[in-house]
């Protein structure tokens, strides 16, 4: 026990000793300030012995730790107030992946446009109208409409918005409002976004529209100006003319009967619109509904010198309907087939489908003067004719292909055109 009691006080006084001269080797400057003293002290004639002057130096030593500590706290005081943040500026980064699926969830055709007109990025609607552009190709290369090229150079030149619009005749009539806009955004340069909106069905509509009031104040004016006139004739000059009576009525009577079609047909379509959006609950056989549609129409054929004939199966053809609405379609059909197909002398009228799996469709063909191509779209607008005088003089309001087409519409059926002139047309419903 002895024996570990003085190892243990060994160890003490080494690791004593050591930190002593550790202590002390950090503090240089105290010990040969220490020093110092103590030679000036001995030239005094103060004779220090070894361990006084190593209690003078830790004495030394610890008077300076402690006003260097307390110095350092003052400034760890000091240090810590909170500083403002640093904000480090947005990295700018080009993210052209990040543009491109934006660009790709937008339904109208969309451009990427630098500075030196060229494209960088375009989405799928846009390569569906210009095709594939490869990244960095010149914007003239692919679009050659010197005005929209014209607004994109006055757009990047004043930094500003422009709009325009522009139309383009093939392979149809489609008129776009085109807009190049500065795209905002960490990039590494200035981009614009150029993007075509396509108005073509809202011109179109206008159009049909203005089409409208015009056509039906015009109908409406002939028939109102030929009755007005005649009725002055027989109050005044023809007063007392019998035959002239006669003939005047004829032709008022004519007139009047003419003006009743075209309101009728008016009432009619707008009907139709507003059941636009209820689909028929009932359940029509259209092959009995044919012979009697036939039946009808006889009368008029044979004033023509038409033949109906009927190609009708043998089995029951069912479509969901209204009968009185279906019934129009077929006899409008029926009735310009004979009317203007009236040279080909034969109307065919036939049924297919009905059965399980197979769609019903009903087509009616004539072998007259046929339609020119670059009307056939537009035939079954309002008022629409493909020659005026000719509907006219077969008392045609130019509103039956309108009517047929809503009614259509309503039954979730489709009508088929195709003619070639000289040969005929024909008239497809699919159901």
């Amino acid at each position: 026990m002895m024996l570990a009691r003085e190892w243990v006080a060994v160890a003490d006084q080494r690791t004593g000793l050591g930190w002593l001269a550790t202590q002390l080797w950090g503090e240089r400057v105290l010990i040969a300030s220490a020093v110092f003293v103590g030679f000036m002290m001995w030239l005094a004639g103060l004779h220090l012995g070894w361990v006084s002057f190593a209690v003078l130096l830790l004495v030394i030593a610890g008077l300076m730790r402690l006003e260097r500590r307390a110095a350092g706290a003052a400034t760890a005081r000091t240090m810590a107030v909170p500083a403002a943040p640093v904000v480090e500026p947005a990295p700018a980064a080009d993210d052209l992946t990040a543009i491109s699926a934006v660009l790709g969830a937008l339904d109208a055709p969309a451009l990427l446009v630098s500075a030196r007109e060229t494209v960088k990025l375009q989405n799928r609607a846009a390569e569906g109208i210009f095709g594939a552009i490869p990244q960095g190709s010149d914007l003239a290369g692919r679009i050659r409409a010197p005005g929209i090229l014209d607004m994109v150079r006055d757009a990047i030149g004043s930094g500003q918005p422009r709009e325009t619009e522009h139309a383009e005749r093939l392979p149809s009539e489609t008129v776009y409002v085109v807009r190049i806009a500065p795209l905002a955004g960490p990039t590494t340069e200035p981009l614009w976004l150029l993007t075509f909106r396509d108005v073509s069905q809202a011109r179109r509509i206008d159009r049909m529209r203005s089409d409208f009031i015009a056509n039906a104040s015009h109908e409406l004016r002939t028939p109102l100006a030929s009755l007005r006139g005649f009725i002055e004739t027989l109050q005044g000059p023809a007063k007392n003319d019998v035959k002239a009576h006669e003939r005047f009525l004829g032709i008022m009577h004519e007139q009047a009967t003419r003006m009743s079609r075209l309101v009728d047909d008016l009432l009619s379509l707008s009907r139709l619109e507003l059941r636009s959006n209820l689909v028929p609950d009932q359940t029509v056989d259209l092959v009995p509904l044919l012979g009697h549609v036939r039946d009808s129409l006889q009368p008029l054929a044979g004033d023509l010198g038409v033949e109906i004939a009927l190609d009708l199966p043998s089995h029951p053809v069912s479509v969901p309907g209204d009968r009185d609405e279906l019934v129009e379609v077929f006899e409008n059909l029926i009735e310009n087939a004979c009317k203007y197909g009236q040279e080909g002398k034969r109307v065919d009228v036939t049924l297919t489908g009905g059965t399980e799996g197979v769609p019903a469709e009903f087509s009616v063909t004539d072998y007259g003067p046929g339609i020119p191509p670059e009307h056939v779209p537009r035939i079954t607008e309002r008022f629409y004719r493909v020659n005026v005088e000719a509907s006219r003089s077969k008392k045609g309001t130019g509103l039956g292909l309108a009517i047929v087409k809503h009614i259509l519409t309503r039954h979730k059926a489709r009508l088929v055109v195709k003619s070639e002139v000289g040969k005929g047309t024909v008239f497809t419903v699919k159901f």
